[in-house]
């Protein structure tokens, strides 16, 4: 018999995350030892099982999956952990990889590429698969957002004028719109509609 891959799940999800686990222990090199449904909990339980590959969805309870990979890697620079999620925008797996992903899939993947993908980065290599890569360098060559322009725009989001959002943040509303011309240039967009639209598409924001 090969060696055995051992693998955390980490998914919110129950259903998504029992039919993973099944499908991985059909396989014959691969064993999942340990399941998590939030980022805390996938911190805690990947310090007890230390298993060879974790596969961690992104949008989770607690804490996000981004959070908790850099927390892991913090911990065991060594870890290697695939992103399997639903989310596709240039800042979703920007901020993934940035927190030391090793590879980026989407739930839409089938058995074979997913079991492919847990062998290529037990094995020490990187699995991005083309689109991921496109949408990485599109995210790598733009102006990034300030963290104040972030606040703002999530607040955009949200449907708040720029006399809330001057409330929320302690600052006026002359900023405010300071603020949102230059996150409307970066954002390559010209109305606020458009930058909401577009921070959603690019999962710079989340509806929570």
């Amino acid at each position: 018999m090969s060696e055995q891959i051992r693998i955390l799940v980490v998914d919110d999800h129950t259903v998504v995350r029992q039919g993973i686990v099944a499908l991985l222990n059909t396989v014959s090199d691969l064993t999942v030892v340990a399941e998590a449904a939030d980022g805390q909990e996938a911190i805690d339980v990947y310090r007890k099982h230390r298993p060879d590959v974790t596969l961690m969805d992104l949008r989770l309870p607690k804490m996000g999956g981004a959070d908790a990979i850099a927390q892991i890697r913090q911990e065991h620079p060594t870890a290697r952990i695939i992103v399997l999620t639903t989310f596709d925008g240039d800042e979703d797996i920007f901020r993934a990889l940035q927190a030391g992903a090793k590879g980026y899939l989407l739930k839409g993947t089938d058995a074979d590429e997913l079991t492919a993908a847990i062998r290529s980065v037990y094995a020490g290599k990187s699995r991005i698969p083309a689109f991921v890569a496109e949408k990485l360098a599109e995210r790598m060559g733009g102006p990034a957002l300030t963290a104040r322009e972030l606040e703002v725009l999530k607040r955009i989001v949200a449907g708040r004028s720029n006399k809330e959002i001057s409330g929320d943040l302690h600052i006026s509303e002359a900023t405010v719109k300071t603020h949102i011309n230059s996150l409307l240039s970066k954002l390559g967009v010209s109305d606020r509609t458009q930058a909401a639209t577009t921070a959603l598409q690019r999962g710079i924001v989340h509806l929570d």
